[in-house]
């Protein structure tokens, strides 16, 4: 789950991570009553999507007087801003963070994520702030410095400190630079967090250290701990079929291509997606159903996958293991009825009650294409889809 800029911030705040004064809005009116608030001479307006790149976009404008905040913020809010994460779709801004303006005399980068390989979180920092870290590791990698932290000791002075030194922190911010590490590490853990990104870290003229902009994402699995957090989830910033998915428990995730695939568990349906890739066509989504799958999740299932105008076939490829096959085959017969599928479907199932499942599939009556194999299931659902 990703929030806000000024969300995330709002959560930094509490951990005694140090950053501008700023006001959330979401109308011009409050744009300039929050200018007002903060007084000062210079703001900056931003936009608030989720998605980088707001700035080379127009989604992030310094103001140097109340009437070029009034300016900024009419021309932002309601903007379909396009950044290359976006897509060129674009994300319709309906929300602004005013905020008092800095005085910047150094950007930095640091960032945490965490690392399945040692199963710890790490630290990665920067001297080279306020670029994708991602152009940093691949044009200049011996920029990036990076710590594995114990999670029993947890980010010591001396980790921070050195890493403070090795981005260019001054000598006299380096105390600030520790403490901002380590309060950005406890609301990493204590918030179960997957990824925190303050790009970027700023040095003010006056030596503070202040996250000008942050990015915080949040292992779904744990939100259960943190309806505080939950309750900052922006629907309007998420693939609408993927939070209908979410509704069902469905695992599901939009994709490009023409074949809508159904399959129970990730990694097969990652296998599934390769697989139809192999043979030449695309898949359209990611959809997993899990290992508890019912006749009305299937139903539903189908339905998300054919709301994509798109998609031109199905592939349901399932492993009974946990989930029987007959199940599976009873739900896809009652999905095909239900939306009246009028699109190539072909069945591929192997594991328990696979046979019963196999029966009940031909004494349906419907159209349905049988496989044995997955490569047998995507030749023949990449086939249907071509005519052939």
């Amino acid at each position: 789950m990703n929030v806000h800029e000024y969300q995330g911030k709002e959560i930094l705040r509490k951990y005694g991570v140090a950053t501008p004064r700023g006001v959330p809005c979401f109308s011009v009116t409050e744009a300039d009553e929050a200018a007002r608030q903060l007084g000062g001479k210079v703001w900056v307006v931003k936009a608030q999507i989720h998605a980088g790149g707001r700035g080379k976009g127009g989604g992030v404008k310094v103001a140097k007087s109340l009437a070029e905040v009034h300016e900024h913020a009419a021309k932002i809010l309601g903007m379909t801003l396009v950044t290359h994460q976006t897509g060129p779709q674009g994300r319709l801004v309906k929300r602004l963070l005013v905020e008092e303006g800095a005085d910047i005399r150094k950007e930095l980068y640091v960032g945490m994520v965490v690392d399945r390989v040692t199963q710890r979180v790490t630290l990665m920092a920067s001297s080279e702030g306020g670029m994708e870290i991602e152009e940093v590791a691949a044009h200049t990698p011996e920029k990036i410095f990076k710590v594995n932290i114990d999670p029993v000791a947890g980010l010591t002075d001396a980790q921070a400190e050195d890493i403070a030194v090795k981005i260019g922190v001054p000598e006299p911010s380096v105390a600030q630079a520790r403490g901002f590490m380590q309060a950005l590490y406890r609301a990493f853990v204590e918030c179960d967090a997957s990824l925190a990104e303050i790009n970027p870290l700023i040095l003010t003229g006056d030596g503070k250290v202040l996250a000008l902009d942050a990015k915080l994402n949040f292992d779904s699995n744990a939100l259960f701990r943190h309806p505080e957090i939950v309750a900052m989830r922006d629907l309007d910033e998420e693939d609408p079929a993927e939070v209908e998915a979410s509704k069902y428990d469905l695992s599901y995730i939009s994709l490009n291509g023409n074949i809508g695939c159904l399959v129970n568990g990730a990694g097969l349906a990652m296998a599934t997606m390769d697989t139809i890739k192999l043979f030449g066509a695309e898949p359209a989504n990611f959809l997993d159903v899990g290992g508890g799958a019912t006749a009305q999740k299937v139903t539903e299932a189908f339905k998300l996958m054919l709301k994509n105008p798109a998609v031109k076939g199905i592939l349901v490829n399932i492993f009974g293991g946990i989930m029987r096959c007959d199940t599976i085959a009873e739900g896809v017969i009652a999905a095909a009825k239900e939306v009246n599928l009028n699109v190539p479907l072909v069945v591929r199932m192997k594991g328990t009650n696979e046979q019963l499942g196999r029966q009940l599939l031909q004494a349906s009556g419907l159209p349905i294409i049988s496989a044995d194999n997955m490569a047998d299931a995507a030749q023949k659902i990449v086939a249907a889809v071509a005519g052939k």
